[in-house]
């Protein structure tokens, strides 16, 4: 069952798709959204994790503006001028609302991003480490002036990067994972042989969705997920 819902966010209201699974219960994993905004494939990767037993939650950082699969500059335009402040608080309520929701089978949380969805889900592990248990960024993370201290991350993390990637290139991932495991974080990072942005999108608005290696993530994803929480 899926539905829109709202939820507080620091004195403000944010919304968001929540998909419900089979059994009626499970652990709550947030869904966080590509620069496209909350668009059919961030639905599609909800309800996917749904099917496979959670709760899971992608909340609509844009608040209603969407990008089409082909406006790339639209795109970047709502990715940079999405306030920071206020992506951060609707991401916190969006936690808030899973963790108190009485479907959800765990007092801490999932999160699974995208591209910018990837780099934020980092921002709120860090930003919630009293919440956040588990992290799957898929080519996205922090890079220079945006990253956050890194000593408030708890959760552990499993990222899956492209290796042809201009806007998250695969040195600074693997020059990230070494930082973070110097620091005694659980970050695993791993770079994809082959793979290009946005691999696992599946409305291939790239051109580089590789549906094999896809298939081949999944399945780890959701047992890391179910392990974890």
């Amino acid at each position: 069952m899926a539905e829109v819902v709202e939820f507080p966010s620091n004195g403000d209201t944010a919304s968001g798709y929540l998909v419900m699974p089979a059994s009626g219960s499970g652990p709550g994993v947030l869904v966080i959204q590509e620069w496209w905004g909350l668009d059919s494939g961030i639905k599609e990767m909800a309800e996917r994790l749904a099917a496979a037993g959670f709760v899971a939650l992608a909340p609509d950082l844009y608040h209603g503006e969407l990008a089409g699969h082909t406006e790339v500059d639209k795109a970047g335009h709502l990715m940079q001028t999405l306030p920071p402040d206020r992506a951060a608080r609707d991401m916190s309520g969006a936690v808030d609302y899973l963790a108190a929701h009485s479907a959800v089978t765990s007092g801490r949380v999932g999160v699974v991003g995208f591209c910018m969805g990837g780099m934020l889900g980092f921002l709120i592990a860090v930003n919630r480490p009293d919440a956040v248990a588990a992290l799957v960024p898929f080519y996205g993370f922090p890079q220079g002036d945006p990253e956050p201290d890194w000593s408030r991350l708890t959760a552990a993390v499993r990222g899956h990067m492209a290796e042809n990637d201009s806007f998250f290139p695969p040195a600074a991932a693997r020059a990230l994972e070494t930082k973070l495991r110097a620091m005694g974080k659980d970050v695993t990072l791993t770079v994809h042989a082959g793979t290009g942005h946005a691999f696992m999108g599946p409305h291939n608005a790239l051109g580089t969705l590789d549906a094999d290696r896809a298939a081949q993530i999944w399945p780890q994803v959701v047992s890391f997920l179910h392990d974890t929480l």
